[in-house]
């Protein structure tokens, strides 16, 4: 770990002052300038890789926008760490809120970190749906009355954000990153992810009902969710958007998002027994369903992901509408069009194929994302009617987002 230190100078082995980059012909000033920005919340925290304190402190002498930045993250480091005033009860919530800042400051540390490696496969559509979402997010800046716009389920702009914080929570309270959200937190401990799948504590619901512990994982996800909304509808919309990127990126800068050897360790989250990998694609799945929401409220058309991101959706949605549809199905072979497209048999193995199907990959997608129904998009069909009714219904039926 690297030490903290407040601006200053850097002493050089025989205590003399060594100048900044010395010794280094890549150390050009705006070069240094950038690095040493993104590694200021690490620094303030005293989490910096060995080397830094020396480099920041160097260029805190020289650059003073960045002496005042590393001065707020200090100050603001130092009042999380103080003990608060008060009676026990008022303690615990400052205790509480100050370990959720901590959590934002650190996952921000994290993910601004320079040489933070690229995310491996399988969390690689994750990083491109989050990086659409965020920059249709953006142009809000410009009219954030739109954030009130009506998307899906009655919620606005902002509780479709909130939804998807409540959302990668699942998965960030399991890999131990701390929450970025106060919701629930009057209430005791934020309801987060148990040891095998969904919430383990309570969380209230539409109409003040409680989801206990051992409600279904579908009760206890539309309690936590309903939660997490209304209490990011106290907010400014800014913050909503502010917890979610810290989230999304504290998510993607984890070790399980570059190594796929991590990620191939099993967890039960929403009631589905997967590799950490393939609750990543989840995540991704999901984001860009809710921004395609955002987009299409906003006037704003939302692109298909590229096709190698396409074929990790298609893959994972195929493998879990099989075991949906059961070994007793019958046989139906599913065709689907373009580039990131296939050919896969679900249902029996121990029947010939009893129907046919062909679609395209964005309408099965937005079939299991419950954006169309199986009457409305368009299919080439053959073969037993019946099978290939329940493989679509079976598809939309597993529709949560």
């Amino acid at each position: 770990m690297g030490g903290t230190g407040g601006p200053g100078g850097t002493e050089g082995p025989g205590g003399a002052e060594e100048p900044e980059g010395s010794g280094n012909p890549d150390d050009a000033p705006g070069a240094v300038h950038e690095e040493v920005s993104a590694l200021l919340a690490a620094w303030a925290l005293g989490s910096g890789m060995p080397g830094d304190d020396a480099r920041v402190r160097g260029h805190l002498r020289d650059c003073p926008p960045c002496a005042a930045e590393a001065q707020r993250l200090r100050e603001t480091v130092r009042l999380l760490d103080e003990p608060a005033p008060g009676g026990p009860g008022r303690g615990a919530g400052r205790k509480a809120n100050a370990g959720m800042a901590r959590g934002r400051l650190m996952a921000a540390a994290r993910a601004a970190r320079p040489g933070q490696g690229a995310p491996a496969p399988h969390a690689e559509p994750y990083a491109g749906a989050v990086a659409c979402l965020d920059a249709l997010l953006r142009e809000l800046d410009r009219e954030p009355a739109r954030w009130g716009t009506p998307v899906v389920h009655d919620w606005d702009v902002q509780g479709t954000v909130a939804h998807l914080v409540a959302a990668d929570e699942v998965l960030a309270e399991r890999l131990g990153l701390a929450p970025v959200t106060e919701a629930g937190t009057s209430l005791g401990p934020v309801p987060g992810a148990g040891p095998e799948g969904g919430f383990g504590g309570a969380g209230t619901g539409p109409g003040g009902r409680t989801a206990g512990a051992g409600a279904p994982w579908e009760l206890r996800w539309t309690a936590r969710t309903h939660e997490v909304v209304a209490y990011e509808h106290t907010r400014p919309p800014a913050e909503t958007r502010e917890a979610w990127r810290t989230q999304a990126h504290g998510l993607l800068a984890l070790p399980e998002a570059g190594d796929e050897q991590l990620a191939a360790m099993a967890t039960t989250l929403m009631g589905l027994r997967l590799p950490v990998a393939d609750h990543y694609v989840i995540r991704a799945f999901e984001t860009w369903v809710h921004a395609r929401d955002i987009g299409r409220a906003l006037g704003r058309p939302v692109p298909p992901p590229p096709p190698v991101h396409l074929q990790r959706f298609l893959g994972l949605a195929v493998r879990i509408l099989d075991l949906a549809l059961g070994p007793d199905a019958r046989p139906v072979l599913l065709s689907v069009e373009g580039e990131a497209g296939g050919d896969w048999v679900l249902g029996s193995d121990a029947e010939p194929i009893a129907a046919e199907l062909v679609l395209e990959a964005t309408d099965f997608l937005l079939l299991l994302g419950g954006r169309q129904d199986p009457d409305e998009i368009a299919r080439g069909q053959a073969g037993d009617a019946a099978a290939a009714q329940r493989l679509l219904e079976t598809a939309t039926s597993l529709a949560w987002l």
